[in-house]
Order: structure tokens, then C-alpha cells, then sequence
């Protein structure tokens, strides 16, 4: 109990000490709010700008969420399908991984020629930088059943759809949940990236505008609503997945 009380309360007390040493740093060394504002000031535009932050955070949240969602389904389909194929894992492995190494920045001016400016651009790019490590780490999660078991399996007359659905697929949750973790917080940089060159609306558009304007409060507290919400989103997903995968837990080792 007292382990579980540490860990529950260890995030607040990180946090909040970091912006207190921010905070000090700030003043003690007279820097300036242009070079790095202190959290005090960052708080104020936040309340300033409360207007401008939850329009643009808003619409931010729903494009990351349209192309976190499409990553999820494409990824997890596809994941069971190179878990499942050594043969279509090996071929489709080098395109994968080349079109993964393309940064997404460079995409999205194709994306503008497609479908113009607007909310689709920021959408997809949230799903094109954040659905790789889905793929991967089912792939690899369904990949990992022993043949040994799988030998067992076909002799009890089990087929491989029966292997990949009832073993392997229960078997690559966990690592199904860890990649969401991740993917989550790429969807957020893909929606902004995406914000900023194709889009009119979002926290990445606003981002834009405000250095333009050398606005470096509005600036940081634009950073900071990012933040926050992709703290929200990994913590809902960290729920999630304590929750459904809990069983796949199960380390003892100490804080």
C-alpha cells in the first residue's frame, strides 16, 4: 500500500518541482521572458489566451484522435497480417521501414496537392507518423508464439486462423498497448506538423502565427496545452492498458 501511495503521488511531486526549479531558475538568473518565460508568466497567457487555447486545442484533439483512431485499426490489421505471414513479412518489412524513414514534415506538401488545405492533411499525417510501432509491435507480438505450441495446437486440431486469433493475437496485447502509449504521442506531432503547413485552425497553426508575431508567451503556452493533453491522452491509454493487460504485468521490483 504504501508502494502503490509512492507511485501515485511521485508524478505530482516531479512536476510540480520541476517548474518550481524552473521557476527559481527564472528569477534567480534574471532571464529574460523573450529568451525562456517562467511558469508564472506561461500560466498567465494561458489564462490570457484561454480563448484562442481551447478553440485551437480542440480541434487539435479531434485530428489527432481521427488519425490516432485510423492508425489503430490499419495497424492492428496489419500487424496481424505480417505477425501471421513470414513470407509477407519479409517482403513488405523493407517498405515499411523506407516509408517510416521518410520524414513526415516532407509529406505533407503532397498531402496539400491531394486533398488541399484544411483538416485532412493534419489528419493523416497524425496517422502516417503514428502507426508504424502499432505495426511493429503486433507483428512482433503474434511472432513470438512458440512453435513448439503452435506443433501442439495443429495437433489438437487447431487451424492458423484458430492459432492467430485465440493465441496470438491475446499474446501481442501487450505489446499492442505499449505501442499505443507511443503512438499516441507521435498522432499529436503529426496533427501539429500537419497544422502548420496545411491547415487554418489548431494549436500547430497558432503556433505559427504567434512566432510570426514573436508573441513567445502565447508560443509557449500553446506548448504547454500540448503537453497537458498528451499527458491526458497516455494517461488514458496507460489505463486502458493496465486494465485489459494487467495479467502481462508482473514485475515485483521495487521504486
Amino acid at each position: 500500500m504504501k508502494t502503490k501511495n509512492q507511485l501515485a503521488i511521485a508524478p505530482w511531486i516531479f512536476t510540480i518541482g520541476f517548474f518550481v526549479l524552473w521557476e527559481l531558475a527564472c528569477r534567480v538568473f534574471n532571464i529574460s521572458s523573450f529568451i525562456l518565460p517562467a511558469p508564472s508568466t506561461i500560466l498567465f497567457a494561458v489564462w490570457e489566451y484561454r480563448t484562442q487555447l481551447t478553440y485551437h486545442a480542440f480541434h487539435t484533439l479531434w485530428m489527432t484522435l481521427a488519425g490516432f483512431g485510423l492508425a489503430v485499426v490499419f495497424g492492428l490489421l496489419l500487424g496481424m497480417v505480417l505477425g501471421s505471414s513470414r513470407l509477407i513479412n519479409a517482403g513488405s518489412y523493407p517498405l515499411l521501414v523506407g516509408f517510416n524513414s521518410i520524414p513526415k514534415v516532407a509529406v505533407v506538401p503532397i498531402l496539400v496537392f491531394w486533398f488541399g488545405v484544411g483538416w485532412v492533411p493534419p489528419v493523416l499525417t497524425a496517422f502516417l507518423i503514428s502507426f508504424f510501432p502499432i505495426v511493429v509491435n503486433v507483428a512482433t507480438g503474434i511472432a513470438t508464439v512458440e512453435p513448439e505450441m503452435e506443433d501442439v495446437l495443429r495437433a489438437l486440431g487447431a487451424s492458423k486462423k484458430d492459432i492467430v486469433f485465440k493465441v496470438g493475437v491475446p499474446r501481442a496485447m501487450p505489446y499492442f498497448f505499449g505501442s499505443l502509449k507511443v503512438a499516441i504521442t507521435l498522432a499529436y506531432v503529426g496533427s501539429v506538423i500537419g497544422e502548420q503547413n496545411a491547415s487554418n485552425v489548431g494549436i500547430g497553426n497558432l503556433l505559427t502565427r504567434a512566432s510570426a508575431a514573436f508573441e513567445v508567451p502565447l508560443v509557449w503556452a500553446s506548448l504547454l496545452v500540448l503537453a497537458v493533453l498528451g499527458v491526458i491522452m497516455y494517461a488514458i491509454t496507460a489505463y486502458a492498458e493496465r486494465s485489459m493487460t494487467g495479467w502481462a504485468q508482473r514485475s515485483q521490483m521495487a521504486a
